[in-house]
């Protein structure tokens, strides 16, 4: 099989008629290499130091490694560097060890990890919600997911939800709404009244690619009209978000208006897992019944980390005010030189460029500047929707933002990705 390379994605290879698993790995590193030859292999790129506004990073460009300034990391309040969190996360494991060394049922259940579901769930104010931990926050969207709904009910989800609810659906009925409409979800709600046991709105606080936020209000309105439960991941929203932090929902004033919240460790609180918030009766079944909480070990005892950045959130609400600074200023500059960034009210800034070929050139040519950032492409966005995707970060100095601008702005005189965009 001929594969054209130029117009070819990374969809293209997860089936090749004919091809037996061995064939569909060599194409497939064929067009890797690809990629490579022709400096768009902006991805599994190796660090050789922490996350950060600044990361040592070998490209093909620098093979020896090189300082760039950094957009990839969703780490906004600087928390993996925090001295505290790191101090909290060494003493974790000078006194439990490097590992859990069982499932939570049969022994792996550690009082940290009672601290760690204790304080999250405290931390969002829902005094009569418990909480269940999981060893990320992709499981804990599918786990949680497959554990609640089968084939009598039906998850009703944003077409722009992350992957992970996806994969959590595969056990129900799902019917998908257009990003953001309501009148499409409203269609929805209304045809599936009387139909399912269980139906479930399933919906992120801030989306991942674009950055925009979900319209709570109306979601949750619709949802109670139609008897429909609601859940809501705001991974990119908490720390980042509300007045104090609690993210989408609290900036929404929701807090205690939905049946479930989930999120992950992975960004703001600069560690590892993920977390589900609800009713104490649905956690205690999803302890017991989730079989990512059965048969899988959860967070490490560097997990005591996570228990200190959760309380920095309240501790030094600097951090969150010097984010939006920083989000406000680079958001400024790239519009001033003509660029889209698309509706995003976040601390993700997408470059919208439109063309994937030329996304790709633009990456290339941000490495050489100096700048790390991720050119994404269809299937994570539509095909004619390819972008640079940036995470802004508290810790960013204005140098540094400036540099990237500049790097922007030579971008755009060499391939017009203002012109571009779609």
């Amino acid at each position: 099989m001929k594969m054209d390379f130029a117009t070819a994605t990374f969809k293209n290879f997860e089936n090749i008629e004919g091809h037996d698993m061995y064939d569909r790995a060599a194409v497939f590193g064929d067009f890797l290499q690809y990629m490579q030859d022709n400096g768009h292999m902006n991805y599994r790129l190796q660090n050789f130091s922490g996350c950060g506004p600044e990361m040592r990073v070998k490209t093909s460009i620098h093979q020896a490694g090189f300082d760039y300034v950094s957009f990839v990391s969703n780490d906004y309040l600087g928390f993996t560097q925090h001295p505290k969190v790191k101090a909290a996360a060494i003493q974790g494991i000078i006194d439990f060890g490097t590992g859990a060394g069982a499932s939570p049922l049969i022994g792996g259940h550690f009082s940290y990890h009672e601290i760690l579901e204790e304080k999250i769930a405290s931390f969002f104010k829902r005094s009569k919600d418990s909480s269940v931990i999981y060893t990320t926050g992709y499981t804990a969207n599918s786990a949680t997911l497959m554990s609640l709904l089968q084939k009598e009910d039906l998850a009703i989800v944003d077409m722009a939800v992350h992957s992970s609810v996806y994969e959590g659906c595969i056990l129900t009925n799902t019917k998908t709404f257009l990003h953001n409409h309501m009148e499409s979800l409203e269609r929805i709600l209304k045809a599936a009244r009387a139909q399912y046991r269980t139906k479930l709105v399933i919906v992120d606080g801030v989306y991942s690619q674009d950055g925009d936020l979900a319209p709570l209000r109306e979601i949750v309105g619709l949802a109670r009209q139609y008897g429909a439960y609601v859940m809501v991941d705001d991974a990119h929203g908490i720390g980042v978000l509300g007045a104090t932090g609690r993210g989408a929902l609290e900036q929404s004033d929701l807090l205690h208006e939905v049946d479930l919240i989930s999120g992950t460790f992975s960004k703001t609180f600069g560690n590892i897992g993920g977390y589900v918030i609800a009713n104490p009766d649905l956690i205690n079944f999803l302890k017991f019944q989730s079989r990512q909480q059965i048969f899988s070990a959860t967070s490490t005892p560097a997990a005591a980390g996570v228990i200190k950045a959760i309380e920095l959130i309240d501790e030094e609400p600097q951090w969150q005010l010097k984010l939006w600074e920083n989000i406000n200023y680079f958001k400024k500059g790239l519009l001033d030189i003509g660029i889209d960034t698309g509706t995003t009210e976040s601390a993700i800034i997408p470059v919208k460029i439109g063309d994937p070929h030329k996304t790709g050139d633009a990456g290339k040519l941000l490495l050489k500047a100096g700048i790390y950032t991720n050119p994404i492409l269809y299937p994570a966005v539509a095909k004619k929707d390819a972008r640079i995707r940036m995470s802004l970060m508290a810790t960013h100095t204005r140098e540094q933002l400036d540099k990237a601008l500049s790097a922007f702005e030579f971008v755009n005189q060499k391939l017009d990705i203002a012109g571009q965009s779609v």
